[in-house]
This record gives C-alpha cells, structure tokens and sequence, in this order.
C-alpha cells in the first residue's frame, strides 16, 4: 500500500523504518506532516513482508516508542 496525504490527514503521529521513508513523505507531503511527529524506528528496510525478525523488530521498537505492550 502507498501512503496518500488522506493517510496522513487523520494521523498524530507518523512510524517510519528508516530516515529515507521520513524524507519522502516530507518532500512529498509537507502540509500533511506539518506539526505531526515523525518516528524513525531505525529498522533497515531489507525483510520480506510478515518476517518474523521484522515483526519482532516492529514490536520491540513499538514498545519502546509509544510505551504500549504490543
């Protein structure tokens, strides 16, 4: 799925994997993203879809970010 400025329009805070995902939606939506928080989770954009090590990734940097047991 791409992301659509109507994506954006609801959310409060953007998660990105990378620094390179947060540049473009940046570059492409700067008026959906003014004064939303962007999260860089610092996860290499390399695994297959539904990895195991991906979604333990995604879990482990969910919790700490948001504070939440995922």
């Amino acid at each position: 799925m791409r992301v659509t400025a109507g994506h954006l329009g609801w959310a409060e805070v953007v998660l990105v994997m990378e620094r390179r995902h947060a540049d473009i939606l940046r570059q492409k939506f700067p008026e959906e993203l003014a004064g939303k928080r962007v999260i860089n989770l610092r996860i290499p954009d390399k695994f297959q879809f539904m990895s195991h090590l991906l979604v333990d990734l995604l879990r482990e940097r969910l919790r700490e970010q948001l504070a939440v047991d995922v």
